[in-house]
């Protein structure tokens, strides 16, 4: 100090260095402290007393826990420091307080529980530099989490964005939700936009093309577009909708009716320019990286290819208004749309790749199982034939809701009814009375890890059927936690697209809020329910009838609870398959590594169980084994793709929240009339309501050029700069972006010929 008064001598020292000096003269034996934004202050015990009260106070919105009191804050901030005193160091950091505090907070939490609470608020969110480093490089889990994100600086920034996220919300949750999901009881879908967006989105075009297009929801931050008065302009608008909605939500997109709502602008059109618009939808879609760290829109459309009996006498919207037209007059012009969607879908892109998004949902119920259609049945199965890309959306089960509601799924696999039942404005929604109009979603998914329920269960079902219960009981508190955060973004109008009401030119009243946020569903997810029944039976779905009937038994068991949960809570609940593209591996996981259940885990655990042991021991994570996805066989059981059918249809009724049903092809070039019997064999005689042929692709990186099957070199060039392509779990996408348990499934999937 002497030594720094001899270099300023006959210096005046500016006001705040004065202070400086004058605080470490008062506070000798004290460090100073290096603040978090960089500048030197000198020790002042006060600011831990007011950090302490000013942060505590979240407790009490975050928990329903008081503050911490004025004598507490003190005694603290005494304890600190005479620690820090101890230490002698020369200089300490914020960072480094703020963890003792915690660690204090800690150790006292053993006599005043709410401590622990008060810690979790204090701690300090972040990675490492070296783990920040790994993601810049794409390197680590974050890399593989999501196979539709691309490498480019935009994922990197999500990825330390997720980090972060993801550390707070699980801080902020009660302790029990939050070590249930690190140790793999549950898994939190989309953590790391638990705080700020619900989860997915059917959107109705209608309202966009009765009320123009606010990209931002406000139209003070964008242009705003009236309603759309070209065919080309609505396209682009349902595109520009589908990219705006996932600036709002943290999953997939859709529209129902697309081909439907939109066939009024065609009307009048030559075939070859509805193409043109129906090719610049696909690439629009599939060319234009916007959303959460420059992802494709992640995007689907239900497509009818004629006009669905609930719509026939219902008044059309379009260009701003309502009627007098009727849907039922657009028949030509709805197949019209159907046919070149689909033929564009045939063509693929200019590499002859097909296109991955949006996901094309053939609409099936009886008045499109006449002969008349048949020739674009025949259209569609040949795009089975030569991508698999298709899905099926079936509406003849009665579950459906066909005849007597709406039905659309979204995502990989999560349905959505409305019927008069229950919806009270069910025929208002229909006729667009007043701009009224359907919106269908959910909020939050949160899986369960089946498995682990008859590891602790150990052939007991009354201990299996408690341990689903618990931990439905903890999804719903999940979903407690989300409600409260989503009613603080909506009373601050953070989340803006799907708040939107803008105001109708024509009697200057505000529309209806764009989501209906009261129909939105909480969905609980199961995962390896195959793994669960082989550990408590002996035998896997395939094997055994008594397997198949304990997997109904508890679905059946746990579906009549959920419905006692949304009794009492009043929320909308359903049960669902979940797609689990990293779930099913994280839960096995979570499994191999656990003291308590790696010896059960070993006996069941699917994948190449010795090499993900070697790779654990290295300190990996990524590793080659899953859990069966859902209620699915084994991918590699070696049965008839009848007896496949005859055990997953089963469960589709009991799913309320919705499943999917997968058909592995192995031919190069199956017959599309074969393909085309299968479908309606699945979609009239089965309870399968949602389903998809996935096909293996090879794309050459050389000469372009793109064949069936996972081939290690191209059949055209020879060229072995070769990429695969394949259905992760609902969407296609190159396989190099798979994490390594979806690859390993990739591998044992037993394909089948029709």
């Amino acid at each position: 100090m002497k030594r720094a008064r001899r270099r300023g001598k006959g210096k005046v020292l500016p006001p705040p260095l004065e202070q400086f000096f004058k605080a470490e003269r008062r506070y000798r034996g004290m460090p100073m402290v290096r603040t978090t934004d960089g500048y030197l202050v000198p020790w002042n015990k006060r600011r831990i007393v007011e950090q302490l009260l000013e942060e505590t106070q979240l407790a009490e919105k975050m928990f329903g826990v008081p503050p911490i009191s004025v004598e507490y804050a003190e005694k603290i901030a005494d304890e600190i420091e005479r620690r820090v005193k101890t230490m002698r160091p020369r200089f300490v950091s914020g960072p480094l307080i703020r963890e003792v505090v915690n660690n204090v907070l800690l150790e006292w939490s053993e006599e005043r529980p709410e401590f622990q609470i008060y810690r979790n608020i204090l701690t300090r969110v972040g990675v490492p530099i070296y783990d920040a480093y790994q993601i810049d490089l794409g390197r680590g889990w974050e890399a593989r989490e999501n196979a539709n994100l691309q490498p480019n600086p935009e994922t990197t920034h999500k990825k330390k964005a997720d980090r972060l996220s993801k550390e707070e919300y699980l801080l902020l949750l009660d302790p029990e939700i939050a070590t249930a999901h690190h140790q793999g009881d549950i898994h939190i879908h989309t953590l790391e936009y638990f705080g700020t967006r619900p989860f997915c989105q059917d959107w109705d075009l209608r309202f966009f093309l009765y009320y123009g297009l606010l990209p931002d929801g406000t139209g003070f931050r964008s242009s705003v577009a009236g309603p759309a008065k070209h065919p080309e302009v609505a396209i682009l608008h349902s595109v520009k909708v589908l990219a705006a909605g996932q600036t709002n939500f943290s999953g997939g997109q859709g529209f129902m009716y697309y081909t439907v709502f939109l066939a009024p602008y065609l009307r009048g059109l030559p075939y070859e320019e509805v193409k043109q618009l129906a090719q610049m939808m696909f690439y629009e879609l599939t060319q234009t990286y916007v959303t959460r760290g420059g992802q494709l829109v992640f995007s689907n459309i239900q497509l009818p290819m004629g006009v669905p009996e609930i719509w026939e006498d219902v008044p059309v919207v379009m260009r701003g208004r309502v009627g007098p037209d009727i849907y039922g007059n657009y028949e030509d012009e709805v197949q019209t749309f159907f046919r070149a969607i689909t033929e564009v879908a045939l063509e693929g892109d200019y590499w002859g790749k097909p296109f991955n998004f949006p996901k094309n949902e053939n609409y099936v119920s009886p008045e499109f199982f006449k002969p008349e259609y048949d020739d674009l049945w025949l259209l569609v199965h040949r795009v089975v034939a030569k991508y698999g890309a298709p899905y099926f959306d079936n509406m003849l089960p009665r579950y459906r809701g066909y005849g007597h509601g709406i039905s659309c799924y979204q995502c990989c696999a999560y349905n959505f009814v409305e019927t008069p039942e229950t919806d009270p404005d069910f025929e208002a929604k229909v006729n667009f009375e007043d701009g009224a109009h359907f919106s269908m979603g959910g909020w939050q998914v949160v899986s369960i890890n089946m498995p682990r329920l008859a590891y602790r269960a150990n052939g007991d079902y009354d201990k299996l059927l408690e341990g689903a219960r618990r931990n439905m009981r903890l999804a719903v508190e999940v979903f407690k936690a989300k409600r409260q955060w989503m009613e603080t973004m909506l009373e601050n109008n953070l989340i803006p697209f799907a708040t939107q009401r803008p105001r109708d030119p024509r009697t200057g009243k505000l529309a209806p809020p764009a989501v209906d946020f009261k129909e939105l569903v909480y969905v609980i997810g199961v995962v390896g329910i195959n793994e669960m029944v082989q550990y408590f039976t002996g035998s896997q779905l395939h094997e055994s009838q008594d397997a198949v009937r304990l997997a109904l038994r508890l679905l059946l068991d746990m579906e009549r609870y959920r419905k006692g949960l949304e009794m009492q809570t009043g929320m909308k609940i359903r049960l669902a398959r979940t797609p689990a593209e990293s779930t099913a591996q994280t839960f096995a996981v979570a499994d191999l590594v656990s003291p308590k259940y790696r010896k059960a885990a070993q006996t069941v655990i699917k994948g190449d169980l010795k090499e993900a042991k070697r790779l654990l021991a290295l300190g990996e994570r990524d590793l080659p084994i899953y859990y069966s996805n859902g209620t699915h066989t084994y991918v590699g059981a070696k049965i008839p793709l009848g007896k496949k059918i005859d055990i997953e249809h089963k469960f589709f009724p009991i799913l309320s929240g919705g499943n999917i049903f997968h058909v592995w092809m192995g031919e190069a070039s199956p017959d599309p009339e074969a393909v085309y019997k299968m479908t309606k064999r699945i979609a009239s005689k089965t309870q399968i309501g949602y389903f998809a042929y996935t096909k293996d692709l090879t794309i050459c990186s050389h000469c372009q050029t793109t064949s069936s099957g996972l081939n290690d070199a191209c059949p055209n060039c020879g060229s072995k700069d070769v990429r695969w392509w394949s259905r992760i779990t609902g969407y296609y996408t190159d396989v190099t972006g798979w994490n390594e348990g979806k690859k390993q499934e990739l591998k044992e999937r037993y394909r089948l010929s029709i």
